[in-house]
């Protein structure tokens, strides 16, 4: 495989999703899978976290979305966003997703090369949901 796992380049993120072969612009890195189930099943079992919070679920539209938070072998959902709650400096978002036939796929966005970590944006939906739960830094999202 062309893919591996190893501790993420972003300080407190845990784990990274890494190529050791090149992938070139406009390929596909790894698809995002998981259970599919409904938006209305998603927010069920979001109510059902401690923390108040599910940070693995891929929205595609209200019958349809991926819940990887339970298949530690879906190696997509190993992706951090290199612009989350602020910049990195030195490391930006090198893949994109995309919705296929139905199915999501991480694409790259430029050429990755061995060692590189593929970071991918997860969307400012994402981040501002997580602000709104107590996450990150205070007062961002607001409008």
């Amino acid at each position: 495989m062309s893919l591996y796992i190893a501790e993420s380049k972003i300080k407190g993120a845990g784990k990274g999703l890494f190529v050791n072969t090149l992938i070139k612009r406009g390929e596909k890195v790894v698809e995002y899978t998981g259970d599919i189930i409904t938006w209305k099943e998603c927010e069920r079992r979001n109510n059902e976290f401690t923390d108040g919070i599910g940070a693995y679920y891929f929205y595609i539209n209200e019958k349809k979305c991926i819940d990887a938070q339970n298949h530690l072998d879906s190696m997509a959902r190993y992706c951090n966003d290199a612009n989350g709650f602020t910049k990195i400096p030195g490391l930006k978002n090198n893949a994109r997703f995309e919705i296929i036939k139905g199915r999501v796929y991480i694409i790259a966005s430029r050429n990755l090369k061995p060692g590189d970590e593929v970071f991918v944006a997860y969307g400012r939906e994402y981040w501002q949901a997580l602000a709104l739960q107590g996450f990150g830094p205070k007062g961002w999202g607001k409008k």
